[in-house]
């Protein structure tokens, strides 16, 4: 008997919680046999990633997925073996007291924000009983064999290192995306928030020796990108050029594309978390826009990771790459910590590599999630 899973996800202002509930639920359903229900209360956000969905329809199949939109007004439907609150979203009251009328309670799971914090470990997977009986459990990605892991697709490294060993595989999607490059230019994807910082760290790829090509999906960061061009307006196909710098708008991608795009460059400026992880699977220096929170919460997180991943690093690059995470990340000047980078960007590449190769020798969270339920079943509590 294939077991039933309901992920609810709500979507906020940006891609990463879409982005991470869809690729799970694609996921149980490819890998694992899983039958999955996605309740998403915005269908426009995933139409972006996913250009086979349809924003009018309230309930689509795609891939696998049973897709319903999340709406207001609850529908009677039977609650799922497994149920995955998103990133401490709401469960619809009428659904939380079905689950405690079932007459096997479901194992509940809350699906934690990703971070690299030592405090992660001891909590990953700790139960919170709730007053109705039930039992949640707090469910968090990490960078750690003590932790659920990270998304990772089986087979998603190999695919990508054949990508990259030949060269024809990268002008062919750039070539399909309308990208066409100097032989010798540092070719960059930019996707970030807003950011005070964009204008010196275009300043100094402008001024810099070598070619630089820039590429940046329509986003949030668009906005900071036409102040500095000094122009009205951005669309796609958009090219400017300024000193060595050519700036090229392309389209927001879909999750595979945006892959490919991640596994073309030679550094690649993320944000949030769906595309930080994705960056990472890509083998390629990274610089990560953390999502900002009250009080500077989110600068802690970023130094938890940034121990993490400069560890393997020599003093000289490992001193280059926390100046450009910091700078970036306090709105500081990136002139002079982007010229270090550059100095060091061989060593970078190559720890890149390794870091992505041991953390794909983790488990990734779909396999977690679904051996977390297999121990479970072993002792489920009863309401």
């Amino acid at each position: 008997m294939r077991v039933t899973w309901d992920i609810f996800c709500s979507v906020i202002d940006n891609f990463g919680d879409i982005g991470v509930t869809w690729r799970l639920a694609r996921q149980l359903v490819a890998e694992h046999d899983q039958a999955v229900r996605l309740w998403v209360d915005d269908l426009d956000a995933l139409c972006r990633l996913c250009p086979e969905a349809n924003a009018e329809d309230a309930v689509q199949r795609l891939r696998g997925v049973e897709v319903h939109r999340w709406p207001q007004d609850w529908p009677p439907v039977p609650v799922a073996d497994v149920v995955i609150e998103a990133f401490a979203c709401q469960l619809p009251a009428v659904y939380i007291d079905a689950m405690t009328q079932r007459a096997t309670p479901p194992l509940w799971l809350n699906l934690e924000y990703l971070s690299a914090e030592d405090w992660v470990a001891g909590c990953h997977g700790l139960p919170s009983p709730q007053l109705n009986g039930l039992q949640k459990f707090f469910f968090f990605p990490g960078f750690t064999p003590q932790t659920g892991g990270l998304l990772r697709e089986t087979g998603l490294i190999e695919q990508r290192q054949r990508f990259q060993q030949d060269p024809a595989n990268r002008q062919q999607f750039l070539q399909r995306l309308g990208i066409n490059i100097e032989p010798e230019a540092c070719l960059i994807s930019l996707f970030a928030y807003e950011n005070p910082a964009l204008a010196s760290w275009l300043e100094a790829m402008a001024a810099a020796g070598r070619p630089t090509h820039l590429l940046v999906p329509e986003g949030r960061i668009i906005a900071d990108l036409q102040r500095w061009l000094g122009v009205d307006h951005l669309t796609t196909g958009d090219l400017h050029s300024r000193g060595t710098l050519t700036v090229q708008i392309i389209p927001f991608l879909s999750q595979d594309d945006y892959d490919r795009l991640l596994w073309s460059c030679d550094f690649n400026a993320v944000r949030g978390e769906d595309s930080f992880v994705r960056a990472q699977w890509a083998g390629r220096p990274l610089l990560w826009h953390i999502y900002p929170q009250q009080e500077n919460a989110h600068l802690h997180k970023l130094e938890a990771f940034l121990k993490l991943y400069s560890a393997g690093l020599s003093a000289v690059a490992s001193a280059a790459l926390l100046a450009q995470w910091r700078a970036w990340n306090s709105a500081q000047d990136m002139q002079e910590s982007w010229q270090a980078i550059l100095e060091v960007l061989p060593e970078l590449t190559e720890q890149a590599e390794n870091w992505c190769q041991q953390l794909a020798g983790q488990i990734n969270i779909s396999a977690a999630l679904v051996n977390f339920h297999l121990n479970w079943l072993k002792c489920p509590p009863k309401v």
